[in-house]
């Protein structure tokens, strides 16, 4: 484990950043327990002559907690409960997922 791992390892087990959650396998209905980043950025999606701004629910995630994030996965935090959608995006060191949610 690099020492660049084992930072991540502590950034996402501090609770003043990462959260519980729990994923739901879309395929198999499998469970496990994992921590997320959670984020909510606006996007602004251009139409056309016009521009619209929509919220929107992202989280991050340990590779090593979760190898093979689906579209149509379910995630629960808390009593919400979202569906993965688009594809997961690692990043360049392919430590960290990001996936896009939506309400489920």
């Amino acid at each position: 484990m690099s020492v660049f791992e084992a930072a991540l390892g502590r950034i996402f087990t501090n609770p003043s950043i990462a959260v519980a959650a729990v994923w739901i396998s879309a395929a198999t209905s499998a469970e496990r327990p994992i921590r997320v980043i959670r984020r909510t950025p606006d996007r602004i999606t251009e139409f056309g002559a016009g521009r619209f701004l929509s919220d929107t629910i992202m989280v991050d995630i340990q590779v090593s907690d979760l190898p093979d994030p689906q579209p149509g996965d379910l995630l629960v935090i808390g009593a919400d409960s979202f569906i993965l959608q688009g594809e997961p995006i690692r990043d360049h060191e392919r430590l960290i997922w990001t996936l896009d949610l939506r309400p489920a």
